[in-house]
């Protein structure tokens, strides 16, 4: 037992895609206050209903380290898989790989997003 095991189950080779996705949910949930009125006026959207979304400002921080954990060991997942897939399986799969990885970025960027909105917020430049 000196290498990685390896990887047959659906349910742990999905793994790392499921964490992706949650944090992406989180960082969208984290930069619903601040990011994403930004991102709905740059494209167009606008309403009342925006301004709504100001009510989960609280939650940020909890959103925030909800992302960076689940984005963490999303990667660490991601990279886990990538030695111990078995060929022919869903984590040997590029498609599959290059899916995850793009969500995990993603993720990565809308967390880092939301939080360098509020660290820029307090510095009343």
């Amino acid at each position: 037992m000196s290498g990685p095991l390896p990887v047959s189950n659906l349910a742990k080779s999905r793994a790392a895609l499921s964490l992706a996705l949650g944090g992406l949910s989180a960082g969208l949930l984290a930069s619903a206050c601040c990011v994403l009125p930004l991102a709905f006026a740059l494209v167009g959207i606008s309403g009342a209903w925006i301004a709504r979304l100001t009510a989960l400002a609280p939650y940020q921080p909890y959103f925030l380290t909800l992302a960076a954990v689940s984005i963490g060991v999303g990667f660490w997942r991601y990279r886990r898989n990538e030695a111990a897939c078995l060929a022919g399986s869903l984590c040997a799969s590029p498609v599959y790989r290059r899916s995850t990885q793009f969500v995990l970025l993603a993720a990565s960027l809308i967390a880092v997003a939301a939080a360098a909105v509020d660290v820029f917020g307090r510095l009343n430049l």
